[in-house]
C-alpha cells in the first residue's frame, strides 16, 4: 500500500485540526469564535483535492468534530457512540465529494456557505429522521451576529457562520497574491456580516408576562444502565421539591408562579393509570394552586406509550397533553426490533413508542404553552409549528440522567445553547426543565436568567414575556434553508459546465485551443 504524499497529510491534518476546533466552539468548551474556523480549515483541506480525497478530509473532519461533541453517548455504551460518529462522519465524508469542484469557482465563498446549509438539511433528515445536533448554528448564542437567526432562523445562522469562514480563506488569499483591494472588499463584507443583526429591535418586554417556575427534583446517579431506566423515585423527588417551592411561596421569598414545570420522565408511569402517581401529583398542584405541567409515559393504543407532557390544572386535574412528535431512534424506539431488539441495553426498551401528532399549545390561563421535549429542540419544524399554533412561551422537557450519569460532556450544556437560540429565533421565553441538570430559564434575548447545575434538585422562579408576534424567521419557514442551499446546484451545474468545456477544448487544434483556454483567476 502506498504512502500517503506531503500533500494528503496535509489535507488529513487541516480536516482534522478544523474539526476540533468547530467542537470548541460548542459546549462545553464553548469558544464561539473558533466557529468559523472549522469551514475554512475543511476548505483548505478539501481545495485542489480529488473526489475520493475529498471524501477522506470529509470523514476525518467529521470524526475530529462529532466524536468529542457527542462522547457523552458513551455513557449508554461505546457501540452507541462510535455507531452514531460512524454514520455522521460517512455524510459528511459523502457531502464532501463535491466541495473541490465548488471551490474551484469564482466567488466560491458563496457556494461553500451554500454547501454547510445544504449538508446539515441532510443531516437533519436521514438516516431514521437525522441528527441536527452540532449545527453550526447551535453554538453561536453568544455570537453579536447571532441575531441572523431571528431572520432566517438556523440555516441564516449557519450560512453566516460557513461565510465568514470561507471570507478568511479568501481574503488570506487574495492578501498573498497582492489583491490588497479583493482582501480590503472581503474585511468589509466579514464586517457587515458581523453588525448586521446588531440593527434588528430587541425583544420587547412590555405587555403581558408570567410568573414560571421550573422544578429540578434530580435523581440518583451512582446506578447501573439497567436501575438508571427502572427508577421509581423521581416523582417523589419532584413532588418533595414542588413542596419546598410552596413553602417559599408562603413565606413570601418568591411569587407564586403562573405555571409549574417538571421535566421529561418526572413520572415513570400513566398518572391516569396509577392511582398512586396520579394522586401525588394532584397533591402537587394543590399545594401551589398552580398549573403544573408534568412529564409522563402515557398509555397509548396496542400496548404502547406516549413520550408526553400532561397539563394539570387546580380543581380540574388532567386538561390537555402533548405527545413527543421526533422519537429517538434505539431509544424510543427499536428499528428492525425483531433484529435488533435483543441486543446489549436495548433490552432495556421493552416496547416501541408511540409518536403524536399534535401541535396545539397547551393552555394555562394566559399562558399558551409550547412543549417541545428532548432533541425535538434541535428539529426547526417541531419547534417552529408550536410557535405557529399560537405559543407564547416555550418550554423544553428533558432528562439528560442517563446521559450524564457517568462521562459529564457537555449534552446538557449543549442542549441549553439550542435553548437560548430558539429563544433568539422566536422572540420567546424558553424554559428548560431538566431532571437532573441543567435546568434553566432563558430570555427572549437568549440570555440565560437563572439556571441549575447538574445532579441537585432546587428551583427556579423568573418572570418572562410572553411573546405572541411572528417575527420573519417564523413567517419564512422552511424559505430560508430552501434558497441558502440552492446555490450549490447552481454551483454543480456550472462546474459540470466548466468540465465539458474544457474537455471539448482539450479535443480541438492546438492553436485553437491555446487561442480559446480561459484564464484562471488566481481566486477561484
Amino acid at each position: 500500500m502506498a504512502r500517503p504524499s506531503a500533500a494528503t497529510l496535509r489535507s488529513w491534518a487541516a480536516a482534522c485540526a478544523g474539526g476540533l476546533l468547530l467542537y470548541a466552539s460548542f459546549p462545553p468548551v464553548g469558544w464561539w469564535f473558533l466557529a468559523p474556523l472549522g469551514p475554512a480549515l475543511l476548505i483548505l483541506a478539501v481545495r485542489g483535492r480529488r473526489a475520493r480525497s475529498a471524501f477522506a478530509a470529509g470523514g476525518i473532519f467529521g470524526i475530529a468534530f462529532l466524536a468529542p461533541l457527542i462522547v457523552w453517548l458513551a455513557n449508554l455504551g461505546l457501540v452507541p457512540w462510535l455507531a452514531l460518529t460512524a454514520v455522521q462522519a460517512l455524510v459528511f465524508a459523502l457531502v464532501a465529494m463535491p466541495l473541490p469542484r465548488l471551490i474551484a469557482l469564482p466567488g466560491w465563498p458563496l457556494y461553500t456557505a451554500a454547501w454547510w446549509v445544504a449538508l446539515e438539511a441532510v443531516r437533519g433528515r436521514v438516516p431514521l429522521g437525522g441528527f441536527p445536533w452540532g449545527r453550526l448554528a447551535f453554538g453561536q448564542a453568544d455570537a453579536p451576529y447571532a441575531g441572523w437567526v431571528a431572520i432566517g432562523g438556523g440555516p441564516a445562522l449557519s450560512f453566516a457562520v460557513a461565510f465568514l469562514g470561507s471570507l478568511l480563506v479568501y481574503g488570506l488569499t487574495a492578501w498573498r497574491d497582492g489583491h490588497r483591494q479583493v482582501s480590503a472588499a472581503v474585511c468589509l463584507g466579514a464586517v457587515a456580516l458581523i453588525t448586521t443583526p446588531l440593527a434588528l429591535p430587541a425583544p420587547g418586554t412590555s405587555g403581558p408576562s408570567a410568573v414560571v417556575a421550573v422544578v429540578q427534583g434530580n435523581v440518583e446517579r451512582k446506578r447501573t444502565l439497567e436501575e438508571q431506566a427502572r427508577v421509581r423515585n423521581v416523582a417523589q423527588n419532584h413532588a418533595r421539591e414542588t413542596k419546598a417551592l410552596a413553602d417559599a411561596v408562603r413565606r413570601g421569598e418568591v411569587p407564586r408562579p403562573d405555571i409549574v414545570l417538571w421535566p421529561e420522565n418526572s413520572l415513570d408511569g400513566d398518572p391516569g393509570r396509577n392511582p398512586e402517581l396520579g394522586s401525588l401529583v394532584a397533591d402537587s398542584v394543590r399545594e401551589l394552586d398552580s398549573p403544573l405541567l408534568i412529564g409522563a409515559m402515557l398509555e397509548a393504543p396496542g400496548e404502547r406509550a406516549y413520550n408526553a407532557g400532561q397539563l394539570w390544572l387546580p380543581g380540574q386535574g388532567p386538561a390537555s397533553w402533548y405527545a413527543k412528535r421526533q422519537l429517538v431512534p434505539f431509544g424510543e424506539y427499536i428499528p428492525a426490533r425483531s433484529l435488533l431488539g435483543g441486543l446489549s441495553a436495548l433490552q432495556l426498551i421493552p416496547r416501541d413508542l408511540l409518536p403524536g401528532t399534535s401541535t396545539a399549545p397547551l393552555d394555562a390561563g394566559r399562558v399558551r404553552l409550547g412543549d417541545v421535549i428532548c432533541y425535538e429542540i434541535a428539529y426547526d419544524d417541531r419547534v417552529r409549528d408550536t410557535v405557529r399554533a399560537g405559543a407564547n412561551l416555550l418550554v423544553v422537557q428533558t432528562n439528560n440522567a442517563t446521559y450524564e450519569r457517568g462521562v459529564q460532556a457537555g449534552q446538557s450544556e449543549q442542549q441549553l445553547a439550542m435553548a437560548r437560540i430558539r429563544a433568539i429565533e422566536y422572540g420567546r421565553a424558553v424554559a428548560l426543565a431538566s431532571t437532573s441538570g441543567v435546568s434553566a430559564i432563558v430570555g427572549p434575548d437568549g440570555q440565560v436568567m437563572d439556571r441549575l447545575g447538574t445532579w441537585r434538585g432546587g428551583h427556579l422562579v423568573e418572570r418572562v414575556p410572553l411573546a405572541s408576534g411572528l417575527n420573519l424567521s417564523e413567517w419564512l419557514g422552511v424559505w430560508p434553508e430552501v434558497l441558502l442551499g440552492a446555490p450549490v446546484l447552481v454551483g454543480l451545474a456550472l462546474s459540470l459546465r466548466r468540465s465539458r468545456r474544457t474537455a471539448a477544448a482539450a479535443q480541438t487544434p492546438a492553436s485553437t485551443a491555446e487561442h480559446d483556454q480561459p484564464v484562471t483567476n488566481v481566486l477561484s
